[in-house]
């Protein structure tokens, strides 16, 4: 009984280490830079995956486009029993028979063979060789869909990240705020025991402590949940550990101020996309347009016929041979007006990617103004909060020396620590509302 107690022990301790290590190897730990972010993000980010398998179906379709031009060679065989040779009626005056007579006939082996190879090739297509003109145009249109999804998903990562690294001001707040608390109650506590201060006094400091440390727990889980969606943009899984390694500053969110305004179209990935767009539509005008030229096909045939009245082909007998090279012209003279409607369809795709491109123009001016006005906004506030901290902090040390020296009330600090902490919750909003007006005023620039 011993012996299988300890051998059930072994087992379930074996267990337990191939657990952890199976767990230590799947708890992969990154240490990234925002860029590094991006980066896996283009590889394992779905909306980007699967605006790449857009752009390889795109590749396959080029490859179906490019296989209408080239030669189609062909290969086929037959092999014919004739159980019942076919009959034939033949007029009776070819054997001397009244008018009007029919003189059956059977014409033919039981065994037929054949063996045939076939070429076609397109001499002229119009519609063939725009679809060849227009190829590098298409994967050009899909790969730009490529990098319109990961401009978009760039921007929401850069907002996440850097308000994630702005966090750790928070925290750092929340904790300087914690330990003055802390000596604040440490000493309103000595006071009373001396009988220099009430114990309401001391009340007072152990309630603003525990809500500072309620606070704090609150936003460690607002952070955690701000990685969990890191890593979903990110395309990551959530048991990795993620550490970020870039910093943020108020003089880094206030970088690029000075050249506000400056920005061209054809920056804007969706601008070039656009563009794209209209560059298929008008190849596909064009190809209406050639569609009225006539087709020429080049086609040939070899072939060998063997006639046997035994089964036996490959034996003994002729193969004859049969061979030809032909051109095909054809010409629609009258499709039901299908071609015309088609290509007025085509030339309405072309005035709508104009218009696109024209209101595309608009919001991207309407979007770098705004994005201007609030990134401007954005960092007045940011150096006003910052002000305000500053002497937010003032007030509260001044009421602290003169509750210590006795000239000062336990209220006046109080209000003190309040007002700081309110003016430290506005500088971190300023902070977070500072770092997404950053970065969407250089998304509407194309300098993200």
């Amino acid at each position: 009984m011993n012996w299988r107690k300890g051998f059930i022990i072994g087992l379930f301790v074996l267990s337990v280490k191939t657990q952890a290590q199976d767990q230590k190897q799947n708890d992969t730990i990154h240490t990234f830079s925002v860029k590094q972010c991006v980066d896996f993000a283009a590889k394992n980010n779905v909306q980007v995956k699967n605006a790449i398998t857009d752009l390889k179906e795109q590749v396959q379709t080029n490859r179906g486009i490019t296989s209408a031009a080239l030669p189609n060679v062909a290969a086929s065989g037959s092999l014919t029993d004739y159980l019942k040779i076919p009959t034939n009626l033949l007029p009776g005056e070819f054997f001397g028979q009244p008018a009007g007579t029919f003189i059956p006939v059977k014409f033919g082996t039981q065994y037929n063979a054949n063996a045939a190879l076939t070429l076609q090739q397109v001499v002229f297509d119009g519609q063939v060789f725009v679809g060849l003109q227009a190829r590098k145009t298409a994967v050009d249109f899909y790969t730009k869909n490529i990098d319109v999804v990961l401009e978009n998903v760039k921007s929401n990562i850069y907002k996440v990240y850097y308000q994630l690294v702005a966090s750790n001001t928070q925290i750092a707040q929340i904790d300087a705020n914690i330990e003055r608390l802390t000596k604040l109650e440490h000493d309103a506590n000595e006071l009373f025991k001396n009988g220099f201060a009430e114990k309401i006094d001391v009340d007072k400091a152990s309630v603003q402590l525990a809500n500072l440390q309620t606070e704090k727990q609150s936003a460690l889980n607002q952070i955690a949940n701000g990685y969990l969606g890191l890593k979903l943009l990110m395309g990551m899984s959530v048991k990795d550990s993620l550490v970020l390694t870039d910093s943020i500053s108020d003089e880094k969110v206030k970088e690029g101020l000075l050249n506000e305004g400056v920005y061209d179209y054809k920056s804007r990935v969706e601008y070039q996309y656009a563009e794209l767009g209209k560059r298929l539509n008008e190849f596909n005008v064009k190809r209406y347009k050639l569609s009225a030229l006539p087709t020429l096909r080049l086609n040939g045939d070899y072939s060998k016929n063997a006639q046997r009245t035994r089964f036996d082909v490959f034996g003994k007998g002729d193969w004859f041979t049969t061979a030809y090279v032909g051109l095909n012209l054809n010409l629609s003279l009258f499709d039901g007006f299908a071609r015309k409607s088609n290509l007025e369809k085509a030339k309405l795709d072309v005035q709508k990617s104009n218009d696109q491109i024209d209101f595309l123009k608009l919001s991207i001016d309407k979007e770098v103004e705004e994005a201007t006005n609030n990134f401007r906004n954005a960092v007045n506030t940011l150096d006003f909060q910052k002000k305000n901290i500053e002497l937010a902090e003032k007030v509260y040390e001044q009421s602290k020396k003169k509750y210590e020296i006795g000239t000062g009330s336990t209220t006046e600090i109080t209000n003190a620590q309040t007002d700081l902490r309110i003016a430290q919750n506005n500088y971190i909003n300023a902070l977070y509302t500072a770092i997404i007006a950053k970065v969407d005023y250089l998304k509407a620039t194309g300098k993200l």
